[in-house]
């Protein structure tokens, strides 16, 4: 069990990084993880930010996602800020020896490995538990013990499975959505459920397995599209051929090609939004009277407001319904996000030391969670780490000498 008193923290050139201006909430807590890919390793920075010592067990080669191309390039930099990371044969008799003593250290083991791996190597949650009642252990599936526990799942296989690229695609053509939204939410509920826990144990002195998982997490997310078949008898179109809920509500190509997202909301946008584009023609039409009144000709609708916009460039629209307090987007790429003016002025985006790959040593932004405490973002205070950068520290902290060490490295226990 860690003491709650954290030792120094270090960047990725070994050097003492910058203490953070306030405690952070989980200073002092210990979290081995066992994780890999996407889902384990955000449950692990969610608690690494708010101030864990969050240990990484990877293989001695290292993680996978290290050495990804293509859309898996960003995974390992993004979600392994702010911890520390040993190198563990756990095939080995010694190196599944540290990690049962690692795990005993710890106030919290998280895993993200096919069912069964873990108790193989006495890591499971009864093994660790029995030597240690307080112990909260995180499992991070696919999905929760029921007639699927024992499928392999992926983020696009839940969400073909679970309602949500049929949402997000066009009738026929089941489509995944943009980003890895199961695994990162399913990590964070996972992360939830462990503050969760840490809680009760506070209150009881005991400890408690948590459990999160990609298809549950998927069923959270299409829940409301669930609800609304439920209530209205009316099953929930794909989201391209929706009918939507407002008249102006909409991604709409205007000057130069450009693309903007305007919206509408309440009869009284929709006046607003009539008089500061001089559109107060529209005003008087009785068909357009009330939002449920636009939606009904939302089609006929749409095809004129294409056509009075389309001399408007998106800048212009932008000032036009930022000033009156209209909902607007531009239509924006995410490498453009790292010029965005509100990300830049909030301190949303933090350098990190790259590890890995062709750059190596080279710096980047990435996106810190979204959220502040006492006015101040979570940021960085150790950087993405090198394959068995702390292993020697805490192998000593386990009790093993520099001698041992060199010997378990030489046999392959550890990296």
């Amino acid at each position: 069990m860690s003491s709650f008193a954290s030792p120094p923290s270090h960047d990725a050139a070994g050097q003492a990084a910058a203490p953070p201006k306030r405690r952070l909430p989980l200073t002092g807590l210990r979290v081995v993880e066992f994780t890999h890919m996407v889902m384990g390793p955000t449950c692990g920075l969610v608690l690494a930010d708010l101030g864990a010592e969050v240990i990484k067990i990877e293989p001695v080669e290292g993680d996978r996602t290290r050495h990804l191309l293509g859309a898996g390039a960003g995974f390992f930099p993004m979600f392994n800020r702010n911890k520390k990371s040993i190198g563990l044969n756990l095939h080995a008799p010694e190196g599944a020896e540290i990690a049962r003593k690692l795990a005993g250290s710890a106030d919290v083991v998280a895993e993200n490995f096919r069912p069964g791996m873990m108790q193989k190597y006495g890591l499971d949650y009864a093994s660790l538990s029995a030597a240690n009642p307080r112990l909260i252990y995180a499992s991070l599936k696919g999905f929760l013990p029921g007639p699927y526990e024992l499928r392999t799942a992926l983020d696009e296989v839940v969400q073909m499975m679970g309602g949500l690229a049929y949402m997000t695609g066009r009738p026929g053509d089941p489509l995944r959505a943009g980003t890895s939204v199961n695994d990162i939410m399913g990590g964070m509920f996972g992360a939830i459920g462990i503050m969760a826990a840490l809680i009760e144990r506070g209150i009881t002195g005991k400890g408690q397995e948590v459990q999160s998982a990609l298809f549950e997490n998927n069923i959270f997310l299409v829940g409301q599209h669930m609800l609304q078949y439920a209530i209205t008898g009316v099953a929930a179109a794909p989201m391209p051929e929706r009918i939507s809920a407002w008249a102006l509500y909409d991604v709409f190509t205007v000057k130069d090609g450009e693309q903007i997202f305007l919206a509408a909301v309440s009869d009284a946008q929709w006046g607003v939004f009539c008089r500061a584009l001089g559109f107060t023609d529209l005003l008087s039409r009785p068909e357009l009277a009330t939002n449920n009144d636009r939606v009904r000709v939302r089609p006929a609708l749409l095809e004129e407001l294409r056509g009075r916009l389309a001399g408007y460039s998106a800048a212009d629209l932008s000032a036009i319904f930022e000033k009156n307090g209209l909902p607007f987007a531009p239509i924006v790429k995410p490498e453009e996000l790292f010029d965005d003016p509100h990300l830049k002025a909030t301190g949303g985006l933090a350098d990190i030391r790259l590890t890995d790959g062709e750059r190596a040593g080279s710096t980047a932004q990435a996106a810190l969670l979204p959220l502040s405490m006492s006015g101040e973002r979570l940021g960085v205070r150790l950087n993405p780490p090198a394959l068995g950068q702390h292993t020697s520290e805490l192998l000593a902290q386990l009790g093993y000498s520099e001698e041992q060490a060199g010997r378990l490295a030489a046999q392959g226990a550890v990296a």
